[in-house]
């Protein structure tokens, strides 16, 4: 995570989801579907990561390639997240936001239509 976590002083969202949850699938549609507007006008990195257990990368590869999302996906094969994320990850889709120092300022569980606004709003004002 290091290599792939940029320390440029940017808000960084981190987006936890399954192939197997209904849940993720709406959400990381509904923020592909205003991800290229929101960067227009604010600046932020955005990771979406798949906890799928190891025997279902199969099917990882095929929904990130068929979604053709405008951020990158990547797989937690040791699902070493759920050890230093608060909550373990209970209860996904789950959602977080670093403000520029690296701290926690935002943080949602599950996934509601809406959501993805008021993640933007937040985006905003980091």
């Amino acid at each position: 995570t290091s290599k792939l976590f940029k320390k440029n002083r940017k808000a960084t969202v981190l987006l936890f989801w399954m192939t197997t949850c209904g849940p993720c699938r709406s959400e990381l549609t509904a923020i592909s579907g205003k991800f290229n507007t929101w960067k227009k006008s604010t600046d932020f990195d955005f990771y979406a990561i798949s906890m799928d257990f190891p025997n279902r990368f199969e099917q990882f590869k095929t929904r990130v390639k068929e979604s053709q999302w405008p951020f990158p996906a990547y797989f937690d094969f040791n699902r070493e997240f759920c050890t230093v994320m608060p909550g373990e990850l209970n209860g996904l889709p789950q959602l977080f936001v670093f403000d520029k120092e690296g701290k926690i300022i935002y943080n949602t569980r599950r996934y509601q239509a809406g959501d993805e606004d008021k993640l933007f709003e937040v985006l905003k004002k980091t």
